[in-house]
C-alpha cells in the first residue's frame, strides 16, 4: 500500500502485507530485505508478459461485502436506534475514509455531515499542513462545521483509513479533542462490558477474551482488562505485531475450523475462538489505531468510526457526555495520564545524536529520575523479554523505566521521522468524586516536571 498515512504529502512510503492479512514481521521482513539488498542496479530487463503480474482493480461488490462485516462491530444496535438525534461530522482529511464510513455510519442510523473542502482524496492535502487526526489543526474545519450544526462528535480519519481521532461536545459544551489513549481505553471498556453483559463473555469464558495493547499504550486498558478476568498482552509499537498474535489466535483452532474460518460469519468464529483459542475484544494503540475484531487484521479507522460512534450514542443514551463516561471510568478503575514528548535531530548528525542518545540510558541509566528512584530498568534491545503469553518480544531499541512513585517512562527513536521518542505515565490507583479533580491536576503537574527533567537530562547526555 503506497501512502503518505498520516503525514506530510512528500512524505510518501509504503507498506507490505502478508497472506493473513496483517503487515509483515520476522522472518518475511527479514527475508524481503534480503532480496531488495541482492538487486544490484536500477537497470533491469522486465519478465515476459507471461510471467508478469496483474492490475485489478476492485469494485463496488467488495465494498459491500466488507461493510457488512463491519456491521458486526456494532454490539447494540437498539442504542443507536434510540440515539438518532446524535449528530456526527465526518471528515476524510483528504483520505479515503469517507468511500466505507460515511455510507456505513449512514446505513445504521446515525446523522452524518461531511467537511465538503476535505472531501475527495486528494494527495497535496491542500487545507491542511499534515492529515493527522490526533491535530487539532487536522481536525478545525470539522470542529468548525460542528459548531455551526450543533454536532455532537467530530470524527477524523487520516488519508489511508487507518487512523481515527475524535473531538466530543464535553459537560461545558465545548468541543474538546480527546488522546488516542482516551478513545482506546472507552472503546476497551464498553466492549468488554457490553460483551459480559450479554453473555457472551462469562465466568466460565472470559479468561479467553483478550484485550491487545501496545507497551506505551496506558495502563488503563491493561487494568480494565485484569479487573474484568479478561486476558491481557502488550506487544512492541506497531499494529503488525497485534495482527501477528491474531494470526497466532487463528492457528491455534482446529484444523477443521481453520479451514472454513475466513469465511465464517462472526458469530461462529467468535464462538470458536472462546472454546479453543482467545477471542479478541479490543486491541490498540495510543497512536490513533484501534480494533475491534479479526477480520481486519491491521488498525482500522472505518471500524474504529463505527465502534465509536455506537459509544457515544450509548453515552447519550445514559445522559451523559464522553468526557462524563471518562471520568465513570476512572472512579472504576483507577485514574491514569498520559503525555508523549519528542525531540528532533536532523540530518546524519541528528541521526548519530539520537542513536547515542538511546544508547545511553542503557549504558548509563540513571538511579533517580526527578526526585524518584528508579525501581526497574528493561532494555528491549537486549532480547529475551517474554511478553505475557510467553512469547519473547523481538529486539527494539526501547527501554522503560519504573519509578517509585508509580510514574513510567519509555524511550525509544522513531521508526518513520528523526525523533526520539518520550512516553510518561502517571496513575492514582484510588480516585473519588470528590478527588477526580485535584488528582487531574497533580498527576498533570508530575508528568510535567518529568518532561522538563528528561529534557534537561538529553541535553548533558549529548549536548
Amino acid at each position: 500500500m503506497i501512502t503518505a498515512s498520516h503525514n506530510p504529502p512528500h512524505d510518501n512510503g509504503y507498506k507490505v502485507y502478508f497472506a493473513d492479512g496483517a503487515q509483515i514481521v520476522e522472518p518475511h521482513a527479514g527475508a524481503i530485505i534480503d532480496q531488495v539488498n541482492k538487486v544490484a542496479s536500477e537497470v533491469y530487463e522486465p519478465l515476459p508478459k507471461s510471467q508478469q503480474g496483474k492490475l485489478v482493480s476492485l469494485g463496488s461488490e467488495l465494498d459491500d461485502v466488507y461493510k457488512a462485516r463491519l456491521r458486526t462491530l456494532v454490539l447494540r444496535p437498539d442504542v443507536i436506534v434510540s440515539q438518532k438525534e446524535l449528530k456526527i461530522v465526518f471528515t476524510p482529511i483528504h483520505g479515503t475514509g469517507a468511500i466505507i464510513s460515511v455510507p456505513a455510519l449512514r446505513e445504521l442510523g446515525f446523522q452524518v455531515l461531511t467537511v465538503p473542502e476535505q472531501d475527495k482524496p486528494d494527495g497535496s492535502f491542500q487545507t491542511v499542513k499534515s492529515p493527522n487526526p490526533e491535530s487539532v489543526e487536522a481536525l478545525a474545519m470539522a470542529i468548525a462545521l460542528a459548531e455551526t450544526e450543533k454536532a455532537d462528535l467530530v470524527i477524523g480519519t487520516d488519508p489511508d483509513s487507518d487512523r481515527m481521532g475524535v473531538a466530543c461536545r464535553d459537560q461545558s459544551g465545548r468541543m474538546q479533542l480527546l488522546t488516542g489513549n482516551q478513545i482506546g481505553s472507552l472503546l476497551a471498556y464498553y466492549r468488554t462490558k457490553t460483551f459480559k453483559g450479554q453473555g457472551v463473555l462469562n465466568d466460565g469464558n472470559k479468561a479467553r477474551g483478550v484485550i491487545l495493547k501496545t507497551l506505551v499504550t496506558t495502563d488503563l486498558q491493561k487494568t480494565i482488562a485484569e479487573r474484568e478476568g479478561l486476558h491481557c498482552v502488550e506487544t512492541l509499537t506497531g499494529f503488525k505485531y497485534i495482527g501477528a498474535k491474531l494470526e497466532k489466535y487463528e492457528a491455534a483452532l482446529p484444523a477443521e475450523i481453520r479451514k472454513a474460518y475466513r469465511a465464517l460469519p462472526e458469530q461462529e468464529t467468535r464462538s470458536a475462538r472462546l472454546k479453543h483459542s482467545y477471542f479478541y475484544v479490543f486491541g490498540g494503540e495510543e497512536s490513533y489505531g484501534y480494533s475491534g475484531a479479526d477480520f481486519v487484521r491491521d488498525k482500522d479507522a472505518n471500524g474504529a468510526a463505527i465502534m465509536f460512534a455506537e459509544v457515544a450514542a450509548y453515552a447519550r443514551s445514559n445522559g451523559m457526555t464522553l468526557d462524563q463516561l471518562l471520568d465513570q471510568i476512572y472512579l472504576e478503575y483507577g485514574y491514569y495520564q498520559e503525555k508523549s514528548g519528542s525531540l528532533a535531530f536532523e540530518g546524519a548528525e541528528g541521526a548519530d545524536k539520537i542513536r547515542r542518545l538511546a544508547d545511553s540510558y542503557n549504558a548509563n541509566p540513571p538511579s533517580e529520575i526527578d526526585n524518584s528512584k528508579v525501581v526497574a530498568v528493561k532494555d528491549f534491545a537486549a532480547g529475551e523479554i517474554p511478553d505475557a503469553e510467553g512469547d519473547i518480544l523481538p529486539r527494539e531499541k526501547m527501554t522503560i523505566f519504573e519509578l517509585a512513585d508509580a510514574r513510567r517512562i519509555a524511550v525509544r527513536p522513531s521508526g518513520t521521522e528523526s525523533k526520539i521518542k518520550f512516553y510518561l505515565f502517571a496513575k492514582n490507583s484510588s480516585v473519588s468524586k470528590d478527588s477526580l479533580v485535584e488528582t487531574r491536576a497533580s498527576l498533570a503537574a508530575a508528568l510535567d516536571s518529568l518532561w522538563a527533567w528528561l529534557q534537561e537530562d538529553a541535553k548533558n547526555r549529548v549536548g
